[in-house]
């Protein structure tokens, strides 16, 4: 454990990101001049245009829900906190150490008998969400922990044996779907406390067999789930690192034809499985393994070119690398809402979802920052819901003021950066096929006066239109600006070129 701490320190030191422990490069990866055969590679197309996956693109806004009986503790444990050597959140199962007190995975096992979350009520949740502007939310019914919230056959450990009782994971699917949020369900491979899971590949007939129930109890459970609860839409996949079941790379490619077989449009992400040659959410071609990348956790892409096309989505936490409930937040910068919304609409210029994820506490209520954020972030999307919505990546050029989004003829400035003369210059190509000639602020519809202003930068391929903002329009918070298009091409005036 401490050389992986310090290799996932190190990488981070150089800009690499970890996942949930597991360092991640984005999709860097280059693909080789040839096309290398696999038997193991994607199941389904990329990238997939059937309606189940147009509706996944068009969300633009998500919520992640990251809760179990780690709630209990809140990241802390007899006043030592993962500021103080415990370890994260939803991680604190996993403590070890000095610090770590007596006999305490044996504690840590036996606290969903004491988890019974009296204020939880999946409606209002779910009301919450709408409120917000969510269209999708992913759901967490079982960390490494290894604990369900679902009633499953397959295990004892789960919701039906503690105080709670009630199946958790329907409540949340019927409420989620009764608002028109659409549900996907987070699952973890990994299960710290299974005694057939491993972490190495097996070795011997005796631990392939351990190993081969541990894969069919998986199988098992997402069987399980589907048949459950039919109305989900997909499965967000994490602790697939390890090497036992990166090594079972053929049982994992049957098993994501069966899940897709037995649920038609079910939407996975990158980070199920992996090909015969060990490659993770891109196989040895570099071509996506599932339906979107998975792999922008708490960062965002570098530009919409870097993507290759691939459909994607970035899960957010409000505190730095807080998923599970915190009790204490103190001393933490935690995200406002005006950072979230930054990134919400830089995903959204780079076609991607953007997921914020909260952390209830044990007795299934939000952290007062958290039901701040979503009341703030409800209140602007309410104004610049056409910004976000079912819209795409624009080809108006990058802007110092914030970010464009798309649709059809209508693009979006959503201004982050107000100038201080009020004229927002847009940049447009001179070989342009439409023209913007109409502006107005979404906020409250005033209209925006556009001028051309062919301003003569030598070898310069843009010229420009100026929207002037009006003067008495005040905004504490990033506005929007709708600009219409209209086919037809810039009315540029060359003179003469000086000789040089």
């Amino acid at each position: 454990m401490k050389n992986k701490f310090l290799t996932i320190v190190a990488l981070t030191a150089m800009g690499i990101s970890s996942i949930h422990g597991q360092a991640w490069l984005g999709s860097t990866t280059e693909k080789p001049k040839e096309k290398i055969a696999l038997k193991y590679g994607p199941i389904s197309p990329n990238p997939r245009t059937d309606a189940d996956m147009q509706r996944f693109r068009e969300y633009g806004l998500g919520q992640f829900i990251h809760w179990g009986v780690y709630a209990i503790p809140g990241n802390e444990w007899n006043g030592v906190s993962a500021r103080k050597g415990a370890a994260a959140s939803e991680w604190i199962r996993s403590w070890s150490g000095s610090t770590a007190p007596k006999d305490w995975k044996n504690t840590y096992d036996n606290l969903y008998k004491s988890f019974n979350p009296k204020d939880f009520d999946a409606k209002r949740w779910a009301k919450e969400a709408k409120g917000m502007g969510a269209k999708y939310v992913i759901f967490t019914t079982k960390h490494h922990d290894g604990f369900a919230l679902w009633p499953t056959r397959y295990s004892d450990y789960n919701i039906s044996k503690t105080p709670y009782k009630k199946d958790i994971v329907k409540q949340i699917v019927d409420a989620y779907t009764a608002e028109g949020i659409d549900v996907y369900l987070y699952f973890s491979i990994l299960e710290w406390n299974n005694p057939n899971y491993l972490y190495a590949a097996p070795k011997n007939d005796e631990e392939k067999k351990k190993y081969q129930k541990f894969l069919q109890y998986t199988r098992n459970q997402l069987l399980e789930l589907l048949k459950n609860y039919p109305q989900i839409k997909g499965f967000w996949f994490d602790g697939t690192w390890d090497k036992a079941w990166i090594s079972s790379y053929e049982f994992t490619y049957q098993l994501e034809k069966e899940l897709r077989e037995k649920h038609p449009g079910l939407i996975i992400g990158s980070r199920f499985r992996n090909d015969e040659n060990g490659k993770r959410h891109f196989d040895t071609n570099g071509d996506l393994l599932g339906d979107y990348e998975q792999g922008w956790e708490r960062k965002l892409p570098s530009s919409f070119e870097s993507l290759n096309g691939n459909d994607w989505d970035c899960v957010m936490t409000i505190p730095p690398n807080g998923w599970g409930y915190m009790k204490d937040w103190s001393g933490l910068y935690t995200k406002t809402s005006d950072d979230l919304i930054e990134m919400l609409m830089k995903s959204r210029s780079m076609n991607g979802n953007f997921v914020i994820n909260f952390g209830p506490d044990g007795n299934g209520d939000f952290h007062p920052e958290e039901k701040k954020i979503m009341k703030e972030v409800g209140e602007w999307m309410k104004l610049n819901a056409k910004a976000v919505y079912a819209t795409h990546h624009s080809d108006l050029s990058s802007t110092p003021y914030g970010y464009f989004t798309q649709r059809e003829n209508t693009v979006y400035l959503t201004v982050f950066n107000r100038p201080v003369n009020n004229i927002l210059r847009i940049p447009i190509d001179k070989k342009a096929k439409e023209i913007p000639i109409k502006a107005s602020l979404l906020a409250n519809g005033a209209p925006s006066v556009i001028k051309h202003s062919d301003i003569g930068l030598d070898r310069d391929k843009n010229t420009y239109y100026d929207i002037l903002l009006p003067k008495d329009f005040t905004s504490d918070k990033a506005f929007v600006v709708e600009i219409q298009l209209q086919k037809g091409s810039a009315n540029t005036q060359k003179l003469m070129d000086a000789k040089m």
